[in-house]
């Protein structure tokens, strides 16, 4: 049989069939996916072939491979730096729920992710959310960033789950799609599915709270069919992104504005930080290049992982 995994709690898989119907799986033996080192090797979206057994009363499924993954969103485990954990596969597109408080969403966090989307062909649009709870001055900060990387060529969308505001606008992008929902712990995750499908949230809070408990370096998804012919993950709260297997060559290519300008270089292999005749460098003087987007390449560039929840901006405040 095939069928699509909704739901993985790391030894069970709930798995939905073409036809409508879903199983309990595990898996056959040791499951080792090729070039992909992963806490787990089967995640939400996997499009998986499984065999039906009868135990007992019950009818549980094996699952015995899985078909080629469109693309998948990777991260490093927070407190297992070397093993990487597959947060879900074969998306359409991710949205990135950002706070400016409440939690407080950095810069540092935002650009790991959007270059862990770009890296993996995935489109990523950012919500700003929690918008009808901000003063003027700080919805001015919410404009300047939504400005920087509209500039850079991504999609920002000022929204509140609570009042449902710009909420129509991002159910629109859904339509006919499997997106995912990532972002901090509190950033209104659960009450934005409840605002696009209301009677969902019950249990995605649920869910959530089941999940999180004591799952520290694993992060558990499920996905949701929606009323609108769409399908939705939702994913508990990230706290940190770590990039994974780029060579620090290429990360500059997943920086739209530096990709865009890195041919004027003077070297071919400019990594634009100590070069001489460097066009990103040129460009961060005429304000061309955001200084938050070069300080967080430079972070990945020189590996320093331990940094990915430094606030760029705390020396200013």
């Amino acid at each position: 049989m095939i069928g699509t995994v909704y739901k993985s709690t790391g030894s069970w898989y709930t798995v939905k069939t073409e036809e409508g119907s879903f199983y309990n799986c595990r898996i056959k033996g040791k499951f080792r996916i090729k070039g992909i080192k992963s806490t787990n090797p089967v995640a939400v979206g996997d499009i998986v072939h499984f065999d039906v057994e009868k135990i007992g009363d019950e009818t549980l499924g094996v699952i015995s491979s899985i078909e080629e993954r469109k693309n998948y969103i990777i991260r490093k485990s927070v407190n297992l730096s070397k093993q990487t954990h597959i947060i879900a596969t074969n998306l359409d597109q991710v949205f990135l729920m950002v706070t400016l408080n409440n939690p407080p969403t950095h810069t540092a966090f935002i650009d790991r992710f959007l270059v862990t989307a770009d890296a993996y062909h995935i489109p990523a649009i950012i919500l700003f959310n929690k918008i009808d709870t901000y003063t003027e001055e700080e919805l001015l900060e919410v404009k300047y960033l939504a400005a920087l990387y509209r500039k850079v060529g991504y999609t920002c969308i000022g929204i509140s789950a609570k009042t449902s505001k710009n909420v129509e606008q991002v159910k629109t992008l859904m339509e006919g799609k499997t997106s995912m929902f990532s972002g901090h712990s509190g950033v209104g995750k659960s009450t934005l599915v409840n605002s696009i499908e209301p009677g969902l949230s019950i249990k995605t809070k649920e869910i959530s709270k089941q999940h999180l408990q004591g799952q520290h370096t694993t992060t558990f998804a499920e996905m949701f069919d929606l009323s609108f012919n769409s399908r939705i993950i939702d994913t508990p709260g990230i706290k940190g992104f770590g990039i994974v297997d780029m060579e620090k060559e290429e990360i500059g290519s997943y920086f739209p504005e530096i990709f865009a300008l890195k041919g004027e270089c003077k070297f071919n292999n400019c990594l634009h930080i100590d070069e001489p005749h460097c066009a990103i460098k040129k460009a961060l003087e005429t304000d061309d290049i955001a200084w938050s987007r070069y300080k967080s390449y430079v972070q990945m560039v020189s590996g320093e992982d331990e940094n990915y929840r430094v606030d760029i901006h705390s020396e200013k405040k």
